[in-house]
């Protein structure tokens, strides 16, 4: 007989992301157009390639510190020091399998049964779940199209009770592409500071802004790096996602501690990869900037071309590269999106893929060319006008 593993009832509960479905649904299909994934579509600079390169033809292929490769672990120092008021050392800073792995230390390290976690909804696909697999429960903030998914700190303050271990923060953000203003950000922080509540802060696109907007990280802010843990990454800012080069930020003393968990998830990072963060951390930055131009005529695009659409709700985003508009509501955006697919070969991301309350709402990707962009709107806006909600 067979008897299929006791798995942990938490870990049961763990859902199938939205967006490998509708990818693995795409890859069944002919002709699809994807503004579904979260990868650049930009090269990844020969720079980066060429330090990967040489660092394995060096034999640079062993294991490195737990902690991650002391030049790389410097290199942040120093990249940081010039992009906040915090004042870091080498020892603030943990080397992960990509900002996955940041959040996933961060996120179960703290919550647990009888604990308490704020997140701001919509939210990055793994908060939530991972939030619950730790058996504590979420405590949803939520977020609309129509205010351009812009939080009320007070909202959040309000929300702090004495269960509360941990506030997530993201932006600029995925699914919606909001950036928090720094008043926003700052009233967050230091009253969870004042109340012993510790901050995520999800900041991995922090380099992808647009119109001259300031984004602040938390660690612009008076705040104790003991109830702070900033995770980012190399990813999405140099296009190198495979590479899987992230880290996280915070007091020595919790880093001390992370370092010890980190051993029993990945043990250690990729060592040529992390040679290669190094150089793009060194390197020109050029690279950068020409991407997040592109994206910038990308999402002035799409917007447009969203206001064309009937039954839509859209915004503005400010960073990142998504956009979530949403659809009237009561509708099931899960079932939307599918049609969509099946029938005008559009794959996008279900809204409830990042929350309960966004059902009605499908997130779009812009890490695409501009060509593909106008082809899925081609399909897109006839298609909507034939829709009844």
């Amino acid at each position: 007989m067979n008897v299929s593993a006791r798995w942990n009832p938490n870990l049961e509960a763990l859902p199938t992301s939205g967006i490998r479905r509708m990818f693995n649904l795409a890859a069944t299909l002919e002709d699809v157009v994807h503004l579904s994934i979260g990868q650049p579509d930009f090269p990844t600079p020969a720079h980066i390639i060429k330090a990967h390169i040489k660092a394995l033809r060096e034999g640079k292929t062993r294991y490195t510190m737990d902690a991650g490769l002391p030049e790389l672990l410097t290199a942040l120092t120093h990249y940081y020091r010039g992009r906040c008021k915090q004042n870091l050392i080498e020892e603030n800073f943990l080397e992960t399998t990509g900002a996955g792995e940041a959040i996933f230390l961060a996120v179960t390290s703290l919550a647990a049964p009888g604990r308490e976690v704020i997140v701001i909804e919509p939210s990055f696909v793994l908060f939530q779940p991972l939030v619950e697999l730790a058996g504590a429960q979420v405590h949803r903030i939520i977020t609309t199209a129509e205010q351009g998914y812009q939080v009320d700190p007070n909202e959040v303050i309000d929300a702090i009770t004495p269960r509360t271990c941990a506030i997530i923060l993201n932006s600029p953000g995925n699914p919606t592409g909001t950036v928090y203003p720094p008043a926003t950000l700052q009233a967050i922080c230091h009253e969870a500071a004042n109340r012993g509540v510790t901050i995520i802060s999800d900041e991995v696109y922090d380099r992808i802004v647009f119109d001259e907007l300031p984004s602040p990280s938390v660690l612009d802010f008076d705040i104790d790096l003991d109830h702070v843990i900033v995770a980012s990454s190399f990813s999405k800012t140099y296009s190198i996602p495979g590479l899987r080069v992230g880290w996280l930020i915070s007091s020595s003393r919790n880093v001390k501690t992370l370092r010890r968990y980190h051993t029993y998830t990945t043990t250690v990072g990729n060592t040529p990869g992390q040679w290669a963060a190094i150089e793009a951390l060194k390197g020109d930055q050029t690279c950068v900037h020409e991407m997040v131009g592109e994206y910038r005529k990308r999402r002035n695009r799409i917007v447009e071309l969203l206001k064309a659409c009937c039954h839509l709700q859209s915004y503005q985003p400010q960073g990142a590269f998504y956009i979530m508009p949403s659809l009237p509501k009561g509708t099931d955006g899960s079932e939307f999106v599918l049609r969509m697919l099946h029938e005008i070969r559009v794959c996008a991301t279900p809204g409830d893929t990042f929350g309960k309350s966004c059902r009605n709402a499908f997130r779009l990707s812009y890490a695409t060319s501009l060509e593909r962009i106008e082809n899925a709107f081609e399909r897109m806006i006839p298609w909507l006008e034939k829709q009844s909600f």
